[in-house]
């Protein structure tokens, strides 16, 4: 539900628990179902994005989440044709949630497993990368947001691997550091903020805090939601809203491709095949004071 007031009057009914939108209110959404995800943009803000239209205005540098739901393995996915924000968007090739095989809805799957996929060698893709991309969906709660909103997050793929200092990580690294130390993801608020010494749209992921009882709580409800782990897939176009199927592309030779001495595919996602190690230049010291949550929350209100 809305925490915006939308009622004139000073009368109006407050109820003693929170209504979930009526089946009536549902039918008539897109689809009858809501689509919600937070964007991340280059110039270095967040957007609410809900049924393909932003809701407010966006929150510059940072926000604070907690995790709610992440697959196991980090997935892939593969566009046959370079990217055109000017050409209307259309579904991937090919992609596996899993990083395995190709999901059996992809319309133009590349090899029947993807550690054997010409498209998995480095070589393969622009600048000497891989044609096939790593991706990670998560799905979160924007802390001190009592409606119990669940959002998809799309964890930008220069922001997945990399090491950490301190407690400040990428975010397959800082996975690996909440476990370490003992912690679960979806129970602590995670600040995630733009790297501004990167050149590129990068992420930070820094554990805040451990979760209030009252917010525990709100997390349980909401990982019992289905688009919580429906928001962690790449689906046909179940979150994005895209439908236009990929321009059928002519058969190729298999690309010239440099193989390297490291292995070719890792099956295991905490040690993946892909990561280059990024630099981080932030300094040993603790990281700056963060907002409080509250300040954060009210921001969504800001202009951008």
């Amino acid at each position: 539900m809305s925490n915006v007031t939308i009622f004139k009057s000073k009368d109006a009914v407050v109820s003693a628990g929170a209504r979930e939108l009526s089946d009536f209110a549902k039918s008539l959404s897109t689809g009858g179902t809501t689509s919600r995800r937070i964007q991340t943009n280059t110039n270095g803000t967040f957007k609410r994005i809900i049924n393909g239209e932003q809701i407010g205005n966006a929150v510059r540098g940072e926000i604070n989440v907690i995790i709610l739901h992440a697959l196991p393995k980090v997935s892939r996915i593969y566009y046959a044709e370079k990217f055109d924000p000017n050409k209307e968007a259309t579904l991937p090739d090919c992609w596996s949630n899993l990083g395995d095989r190709p999901e059996a809805a992809a319309g133009n799957p590349q090899h029947t497993n993807c550690a054997d996929c010409t498209m998995n060698i480095k070589g393969s893709g622009d600048n000497g990368g891989r044609a096939c991309r790593f991706q990670r969906r998560i799905s979160v709660l924007l802390a001190g947001d009592t409606t119990g909103d669940v959002y998809q997050f799309n964890v930008p793929a220069k922001s997945l691997f990399g090491k950490g200092t301190g407690n400040v990580h990428p975010f397959e690294s800082y996975v690996k550091f909440l476990l370490a130390n003992g912690e679960s993801p979806d129970a602590v608020v995670t600040n995630i903020s733009f790297d501004s010494n990167a050149d590129t749209m990068e992420l930070l992921f820094t554990p805040l805090r451990n979760v209030s009882d009252e917010e525990y709580a709100g997390v349980k409800a909401a990982q019992a939601k289905p688009e919580t782990k429906r928001y962690t897939m790449i689906t046909v176009a179940q979150t994005d809203g895209v439908k236009k199927q990929p321009l059928a592309v002519e058969a190729k030779p298999a690309p010239k491709v440099t193989r390297s001495a490291e292995p070719e595919y890792e099956v295991e996602a905490d040690a993946p095949a892909e990561p280059v190690k990024r630099a981080t230049k932030k300094q040993e010291a603790a990281p700056a004071a963060k907002k409080d949550i509250a300040s954060v929350v009210s921001a969504w209100g800001e202009d951008d």
